[in-house]
């Protein structure tokens, strides 16, 4: 059961390859606009927030909104929320607490965002024995080539503020499954001040992967039980 959760910022293209993909799918598809109760938590929080300018808070009452309307869904028929974040997204914190990591289950948490891609090409051209989905193409063209963005804001990517998903995976595995040093990576072709960003991100984001929702392990280290890390503590790698 697929369910839109359009705003102001939302595409015809998103609503478009969202429908496409759901047909494609075979599934059932509703739409919720969040208009509404974005434009009430902007109200009652107006006073609190005068004389401020508007920045991810805001941003982030988009996707909190979307939350509660998919567990309240959630509650009322039984189902389970699907969380959607990436490995690459929770390795660097682009995902909201209480908003798009709501959910039970994540099937694509220790797949970094180029697999994700790799992934919906080959399930395009392939249907394994006992898969339950439809032959042929059931992840529209468009989406996994578009430029990415979480339309929480006019004219965002997600390159506005993250490097190229090839160069930000590469350093991540780096980082999480070889636990290379800052010098090592540099080697590899990498800025040594874009290594030392994400690092610094991949560190700060911990206490909200604490917080995500079980997923499958792909990968040789995934979060939690293969990566260890504090959620406070001073150590830095500055090599």
């Amino acid at each position: 059961h697929a369910i839109m959760l359009p705003y102001r910022y939302t595409s015809e293209e998103s609503i478009r390859d969202a429908a496409n993909c759901a047909a494609a799918l075979g599934i059932r598809y509703d739409t919720v606009p969040i208009a509404e109760p974005v434009e009430g938590f902007r109200s009652v929080l107006s006073e609190l927030f005068a004389d401020t300018a508007e920045d991810t808070t805001e941003e982030n009452l988009q996707s909190r909104a979307r939350g509660v309307i998919l567990m309240a869904v959630s509650n009322k028929f039984g189902y389970m929320v699907v969380t959607t974040g990436n490995k690459s997204e929770m390795s660097v914190g682009y995902a909201t607490l209480y908003g798009d990591m709501n959910g039970g289950y994540n099937p694509i948490k220790d797949l970094y965002k180029t697999q994700v891609y790799h992934l919906a090409e080959w399930r395009n051209a392939n249907r394994p024995e006992g898969l339950l989905g439809p032959a042929g193409e059931v992840i529209p063209s468009n989406i996994i080539t578009k430029v990415p963005t979480a339309e929480l804001r006019e004219n965002q990517t997600d390159q506005d503020s993250l490097p190229p998903y090839d160069v930000l995976d590469d350093i991540l595995r780096c980082l999480v499954e070889e636990e290379m040093s800052v010098g090592d990576i540099e080697k590899r072709g990498h800025d040594r001040a874009l290594i030392h960003r994400i690092e610094h991100l991949l560190y700060i984001a911990e206490y909200k992967r604490r917080q995500a929702p079980p997923g499958v392990k792909i990968t040789e280290r995934n979060f939690g039980k293969d990566r260890r890390y504090p959620i406070t503590n001073r150590f830095r790698d500055r090599s």
